[in-house]
């Protein structure tokens, strides 16, 4: 069978590059009126081998982002007839969520929304288990497929067990520069000596292009990942992960007594725009390990999950999740507020976001917990769900003229 290939597209206005009234941050979203790179990932795609349906999650920055950026990822999608592709927007989300609210899960609507990384990969896992999916692999829209083997290579010991009698549920491939070399990072400068982030992701990445081909990892690349259905059915993405849900997963994965393996031969070509703000990127990094150091802490009180130390993690993320995490940002900001033209975004991160992260991670640590443990008994509801199925499958569309209003944006406080 055909995996399902997931694939997020994130779009903003013209002028505030996502970083406007959205409470969401993206890296590098797609200006509306801009063809971006969704078009090349698709072209990419034509001549793989084993391609099968194709799910389009359009996300947009705010509310009068989302239905210009569906028409226009539909015309993108006009060029590319030879692709099954399904686009899931706003009005295909008023229908899963009217479907949760009849099967009881009203509660898990607001982890599972086209807004923030994790939410999203989650509507992405609903939808492969709607349609029955063994397989869903995530692809990111700005990477390009160049070996027509992909998803043979992608399904390649999928279910099965490891030489070292360990079940394969999840697997990760990696990203390589447009001369298929490892994309590695450049060298930080002085102003990061406490927060050597491209060493510990380039040290892990050396490790990853090792033998032997699969081996457990402590790191995924969420553009380049696919999962059997008694994992993604079983673990779900943290909605309140700023960023790195890809790397929260892996966490997310150890403590519930599995794995993420590395596949040093599955690979495609990363070709990300440039983010217009590295401060804005280094802000939600700060939230993002802050997070993730008080959720490994709150993960202790909890006697039915396997432990995750920094240690475990080592040598990424593990060295930006120990109790370090704080002074290391906060002395970093200071650092390079002194060497960026972002000098006050960076004084700013210093002075506020800091404590700001702390506070969002002790309100929010405990809450991935209580909807990891219900996301089974949904996703067992939903699989195959007669329903959804026939919408989520393209046999018949929502009729988007009978929409009289747009869906309240559900947030996650």
């Amino acid at each position: 069978m055909a995996p399902t290939v997931i694939i997020p597209t994130f779009w903003t206005r013209r002028t505030t590059r996502g970083r406007g009234r959205s409470r969401f941050h993206y890296d590098h979203p797609t200006a509306l009126g801009e063809k971006g790179t969704l078009p090349a990932c698709l072209r990419s795609l034509e001549g793989v081998r084993g391609l099968g349906k194709v799910i389009i999650l359009v996300v947009g920055t705010d509310e009068t982002v989302e239905q210009p950026a569906e028409d226009q990822v539909r015309e993108i999608l006009a060029e590319h007839p030879r692709i099954d592709a399904f686009v899931f927007g706003t009005a295909e989300l008023g229908s899963l969520r009217r479907r949760l609210e009849q099967l009881e899960f009203s509660d898990m609507i607001g982890g599972t929304m086209l807004g923030g990384y994790g939410a999203v990969r989650n509507v992405g896992l609903m939808l492969g288990a709607v349609l029955g999916s063994e397989v869903v692999v995530f692809l990111d829209d700005d990477q390009l497929v160049i070996d027509s083997e992909y998803l043979v290579r992608a399904m390649d010991g999928i279910g099965e067990q490891t030489p070292s009698r360990h079940p394969l549920l999840a697997k990760s491939g990696y990203y390589v520069d447009e001369g298929g070399l490892p994309a590695k990072r450049p060298i930080t400068k002085w102003h990061d000596v406490a927060w050597r982030q491209n060493e510990c992701f380039n040290e892990a990445l050396s490790i990853i292009t090792r033998q032997p081909r699969i081996k457990p990892s402590s790191m995924a690349f969420g553009g380049c990942l696919a999962l059997h259905r008694d994992m993604y059915c079983s673990v779900p993405f943290d909605p309140w992960a700023i960023r790195g849900e890809d790397m929260d997963y892996v966490i997310n994965v150890r403590m519930h007594g599995g794995d993420v393996f590395m596949d040093s031969d599955w690979s495609l070509v990363h070709r990300p725009p440039k983010p217009s703000s590295a401060a804005a990127i280094f802000r939600d990094d700060v939230f993002r390990f802050v997070y993730t150091h008080r959720k490994l802490e709150f993960s202790k009180s909890q006697v039915d999950l396997r432990q995750v130390r920094a240690e475990d993690l080592l040598p990424y993320p593990g060295r930006f999740c120990d109790s370090s995490i704080v002074w290391r940002a906060r002395i970093t900001a200071f650092l390079r507020a002194f060497a960026s033209p972002e000098r006050s975004a960076y004084f700013a991160i210093a002075r506020q976001a800091v404590s700001e992260a702390e506070h969002y991670a002790l309100d929010n640590c405990e809450r991935y917990f209580s909807f990891q443990r219900r996301w089974p008994m949904l996703m067992d509801r939903l699989w195959q769900d007669v329903a959804l199925k026939s919408l989520f499958s393209g046999e018949r569309r929502v009729d988007r003229s009978a929409l009289t209003g747009r869906l309240p944006i559900i947030r996650i406080d």
